[in-house]
């Protein structure tokens, strides 16, 4: 088993690894091979789906951490993390709808949803990264 105080870097890891999944599933639509693009959304939502039962398990186990930093660096920290946590919440039903749609070959709608999901997927992907980054690696 792993232990509990190794999963904040897994979680940072999984968050990168969407965000760079993410990317290049939207490098590949943009290129027109939807085979490959569809292999890259599908590996970020597993990426994703791995990091989410990973911070639920980490965050049921040890509790919330207290971010250490002071002055402007905290109200930094807060602002991202504030609009990481709403978007996160918000892009979930939005990706499963999006997949939901290409899934059943509905690509029109798919399209029309996934220029919404996508900056907000990567958005919570990457401030995912930084909020771990100001977390756990900013010196106190």
């Amino acid at each position: 088993m792993i232990p509990y105080n190794y999963l904040p870097h897994i979680n940072a890891i999984l968050n990168l690894a969407s965000a760079l999944l993410i990317l290049a599933g939207f490098l590949q639509i943009r290129r027109g091979n939807r085979i490959v693009h569809r292999r890259f959304m599908l590996s970020a939502l597993l990426s994703s789906a791995l990091f989410l039962v990973s911070y639920l398990t980490y965050h049921s186990h040890v509790g919330s951490v207290r971010f250490q930093g002071r002055g402007m660096v905290r109200s930094l920290y807060f602002a991202i993390l504030i609009s990481h946590t709403v978007l996160a919440a918000f892009v979930l039903p939005l990706v499963i709808v999006a997949l939901t749609f290409a899934l059943k070959e509905k690509f029109d709608r798919h399209k029309k949803l996934a220029r919404v999901a996508f900056p907000v997927w990567l958005y919570v992907s990457v401030t995912g990264v930084i909020v771990y980054l100001m977390l756990y690696q900013l010196p106190a």
